[in-house]
C-alpha cells in the first residue's frame, strides 16, 4: 500500500504466485481441423439449424475453455441440427503455455482479441494475431452465433458480456448462466471477437457472446465454461435436453456507463478490489490514475473486472449500472 492525497492509500499488488491447478489439454489431435483452418474443426447435421462456434484460446494462457472444447472433441460430439464448430485461435500463444509462467503466454506479439477491426484485418498490421485473425476471419464471417470462452487473471464473479446489442443480451438471457449480464461496446484499445462485422449490427440475426467463466486455471472456471457451453447447445437443440437440466435463470443486467483506461503507469486502487464488488455511493473515490481522481459516477455502481495492475493505455475497470427489468 501506497499514502496517496489527504492520506489516502491505495492499493499497488505485485503478480501473486497464480495456483494452477489445471494442466493443459493434449490438442495434438484437433490442430490440423478439418475445413483448411488450423485448430477449427466442423460438423454438420443434415438437418437445418443454425451455425454455431464456440472458441476458446483467444488468450493462450486461458485453458479452461480449451479443456472444455477438447473433452467435447473427444467424446465425438455431433449436432442434431446445423452447424457446429469448435475452434481454439491463438495456438501459437497456447504453444508457449508453462505453468510455471502461465501470465506470459496471453499472446505472441498482441491481443487477438483487440484486432477485430475491418480496418486492421484489411490493413498493412502483421504479427502474429493480425494473421491469425484473417485466417480465421473467412470461417467466422459464415457463424450465426458465437461464444467465445474466457477465463479472468483477477478474482472476480463470473459474467457475460453480451456487447451492445439487444440480440446480444437476449442471446445471453437464453443462455441464463452466469447470473450476471454485463452489456457494454468494448475497449479503445480495440475491437474484440464478439465486436466484429454482422454481430454488432442491429438488424442482422448474428450474435455473439463472451463468457468470463472465473478465474485462470481453477476448476471451477472449467465447469462454468462446460455449463454455459452445453446450455447454449441445448437451447438451440444441437444437443439433447438432459432430464435434469435446470430452466434457465434471470441473471442481473448491468449496463457499462464507463470505460476507464489507465492514462498513466501509475493507476492504482485505494483497495483491492474484486470484481462484482458494488460501490454503494456515488463520488466514491476507487483509484488514482497519477493525479486523475478516478470516483463513482452513481450509487450501486458495478465494478466490472478491475484489472489490479492496469498497464497505460489497457481498461483497468468498467463502470456499470445496473438495468432495471
Amino acid at each position: 500500500m501506497t499514502a496517496g492525497r489527504d492520506g489516502v492509500t491505495f492499493a499497488q499488488p505485485v503478480l501473486p504466485e497464480f495456483d494452477v491447478r489445471l494442466s493443459a489439454p493434449d490438442l495434438s489431435p484437433w490442430m490440423a481441423g478439418n475445413i483448411g483452418l488450423p485448430g477449427f474443426t466442423m460438423f454438420r447435421s443434415d438437418r437445418p439449424g443454425p451455425h454455431i462456434a464456440l472458441v476458446a484460446l483467444v488468450h493462450g494462457n486461458e485453458i479452461a475453455g480449451a479443456i472444455v472444447l477438447d473433452r467435447l472433441l473427444r467424446e465425438q460430439i455431433r449436432p442434431q441440427r446445423g452447424t457446429l464448430t469448435l475452434g481454439f485461435a491463438n495456438l501459437a500463444a497456447f504453444a508457449r503455455f508453462d505453468p510455471a509462467q502461465p501470465t506470459a503466454s496471453r499472446f505472441v506479439d498482441e491481443d487477438l482479441n483487440r484486432v477485430w477491426d475491418t480496418d486492421v484485418l484489411d490493413g498493412a498490421r502483421a504479427t502474429c494475431e493480425t494473421r491469425r485473425a484473417r485466417e480465421m476471419r473467412k470461417h467466422i464471417d459464415g457463424v450465426d452465433i458465437l461464444l467465445d470462452l474466457h477465463s479472468m487473471l483477477w478474482p472476480s464473479d463470473p459474467l457475460m458480456l453480451c456487447g451492445a446489442t439487444a440480440k446480444g443480451r437476449a442471446m445471453a438471457e437464453a443462455i441464463g448462466a452466469p447470473d450476471l449480464i454485463v452489456a457494454d461496446a468494448g475497449h479503445v484499445s480495440g475491437r474484440r471477437m464478439i465486436d466484429y462485422g454482422l454481430f454488432i449490427e442491429p438488424a442482422t440475426p448474428q450474435t455473439a457472446n463472451l463468457i468470463e467463466a472465473g478465474q485462470h486455471w481453477q476448476p471451477s472456471t472449467v465447469a462454468m465454461t462446460a455449463r454455459v457451453a452445453m446450455t447454449l447447445l441445448q437451447h438451440h437443440g444441437m444437443i439433447p435436453l438432459l432430464p435434469e437440466a435446470a430452466a434457465p435463470s434471470a441473471p442481473r443486467v448491468a449496463k457499462v456507463s464507463h470505460v476507464i483506461t489507465a492514462a498513466t503507469a501509475g493507476f492504482a486502487f485505494v483497495q483491492v478490489f474484486r470484481g462484482g464488488d458494488i460501490i454503494a455511493r456515488r463520488n466514491t473515490l476507487i483509484a488514482m490514475d497519477g493525479t486523475t481522481e478516478i470516483r463513482t459516477p452513481y450509487d450501486e455502481c458495478l465494478l466490472v473486472m478491475p484489472s489490479l495492475r492496469p498497464s497505460r493505455g489497457h481498461t483497468a475497470v468498467r463502470l456499470a449500472r445496473f438495468v432495471a427489468e
